[in-house]
């Protein structure tokens, strides 16, 4: 399957957004995290093990899934 010029360009500028918004979002996450409690609502898991705290932040990473969601669609 060959793309067209135009095709490649396009999926070229979305690889390219993907890839900017991952960084920004590297960089901002942990700043925005002491601010909304990102891993500390009721559905989040957090456990100890050998010193090291892990989390998984199930229940905010849905709730700010159905946000961003919910603003693609008003967009």
């Amino acid at each position: 399957m060959r793309l067209s010029p135009c095709g490649a360009r396009q999926m070229l500028k979305w690889m390219l957004t993907l890839v900017v918004a991952i960084f920004l979002l590297g960089i901002i996450g942990p700043h925005l995290a002491r601010f909304i409690r990102f891993g500390k609502l009721p559905g989040d898991f957090a456990f100890r093990f050998r010193g090291q705290t892990y989390t998984f932040p199930l229940a905010s990473t849905i709730i700010f899934s159905l946000l961003l969601w919910l603003l693609s669609r008003l967009i």
